[in-house]
C-alpha cells in the first residue's frame, strides 16, 4: 500500500520537532546555568560577591535577566564587604533600573556590608541571614606613608608639579592640614550621598540613619531591630518572597546567570590574584579611590 506523501511529511516534520526539543533540553541541562526548559514560573539569581572592583560582568547578569521574559523576579545573592564606590553605585543604578520591569529582592549571604548594604537597598525587599554581617555604612579613603621605610633602605624622592594638590595623598611625605582637609570633604560627601540614598530606599528619616551610619556593624537579627532589612531568612525564602512578590504561584523554579567562558591561563591567573589578595586584604592596595568597604 502507497503512502500519502502528507502524511509522510507530517511525521518527518513531527520527529526532527521531538528531536529539536530533545536536544534544547539536553543541553540546558548540561549548560548547567538552570536555563532549560521548565514548565514552572522562574526567578533569576544574580551573584554578587567578594570585594567590588569592577561593575561590568554582574551588571551584563542584571541586564541578561531584564532582557529575559522568561524570568519573572530575580533575586540578588550578596556576599560581599563591599568595595569602590563607582562599582557600587552603578551596580546599584543597574538594579535600580531592573526595578522597572521585575520585582528584584535581595538575599543577604555570610557579609552584605558598606557596598554590599548599598546594593541591596535597591531592591523591592532585603532578606538576611539572622547571622549576616551587614551594615558598615560609612565610607573611607586611605593612604600609606612609607617615609620611615625610604628613611632605612636610602631612598630618597624628588616631585615635581604643576599644583600643590598634584600629588595629594603621596606615600613618600606626610599629607599637610589643608590637604587632609580637602580629601575629608570628598569622604563626607560621598558618605552624605550613601546615608540620603538609604534614608529614601528604607523611608527611615534621615536622622534615624545617621545614628547607625559610623560604621558599626550589625547581625541580621539586628539589622531587623532597626529597620534595615525587611525580614529573617535564607537563599530559598528570598525566592520564595520574589516569586510571590511576582504573582507566582507553587515553587518557582530557580535560574542562575549563564558563566563567561574563560581560558585555563586566565582561569590560573584569577585563582592566583584572588589567593594574593586574600592576604593583602583583597587589593585595597590597588587604588586609593574612596570605598564604601568593611574594614
Amino acid at each position: 500500500m502507497r503512502r500519502h506523501p502528507v502524511i509522510l511529511g507530517f511525521c518527518i516534520l513531527l520527529f526532527i520537532g521531538v528531536v529539536f526539543f530533545a536536544l534544547v533540553f539536553a543541553l540546558g541541562l548540561l549548560k548547567g546555568d538552570g536555563r532549560s526548559l521548565h514548565l514552572r514560573a522562574k526567578v533569576g539569581v544574580v551573584r554578587i560577591e567578594g570585594i567590588l572592583i569592577d561593575s561590568f560582568d554582574i551588571i551584563d547578569q542584571i541586564d541578561e535577566f531584564a532582557d529575559d521574559d522568561g524570568i519573572r523576579a530575580v533575586v540578588l545573592r550578596i556576599n560581599s564587604p563591599g568595595g569602590g564606590v563607582a562599582a557600587s553605585q552603578e551596580i546599584y543604578q543597574s538594579v535600580r533600573e531592573l526595578r522597572k520591569r521585575k520585582k528584584v529582592v535581595a538575599s543577604m549571604g555570610a557579609v552584605a556590608a558598606s557596598g554590599g548594604y548599598l546594593i541591596a537597598t535597591a531592591a523591592d525587599r532585603i532578606v538576611a541571614n539572622p547571622g549576616t554581617i551587614t551594615g558598615s555604612i560609612s565610607a573611607v579613603m586611605q593612604f600609606a606613608d612609607i617615609q620611615e621605610l625610604m628613611r632605612k633602605v636610602g631612598v630618597r624622592s624628588s616631585v615635581v608639579k604643576s599644583g600643590k594638590f598634584k600629588d595629594i595623598g603621596s606615600p613618600v611625605r606626610e599629607m599637610t592640614v589643608e590637604e587632609k582637609q580637602l580629601i575629608q570633604g570628598i569622604v563626607d560627601d560621598i558618605y552624605d550621598q550613601f546615608t540620603q540614598t538609604i534614608s529614601e530606599n528604607r523611608k527611615i528619616p534621615l536622622g534615624a540613619i545617621l545614628n547607625l551610619a559610623d560604621g558599626r556593624i550589625f547581625s541580621g537579627r539586628q539589622a531587623l531591630t532597626v529597620k534595615l532589612v525587611d525580614e529573617l531568612g535564607g537563599l530559598q525564602d528570598a525566592v520564595f518572597l520574589a516569586g510571590r512578590l511576582a504573582g507566582m504561584e507553587g515553587k518557582p523554579a530557580i535560574v542562575y546567570a549563564a558563566k563567561k567562558k574563560t581560558s585555563l591561563w586566565k582561569y590560573l591567573m584569577e585563582s592566583a590574584v584572588s589567593a594574593l589578595s586574600g592576604k593583602i586584604h583583597d587589593s585595597i592596595a590597588e587604588s586609593r579611590g574612596a570605598q564604601y568597604l568593611l574594614q
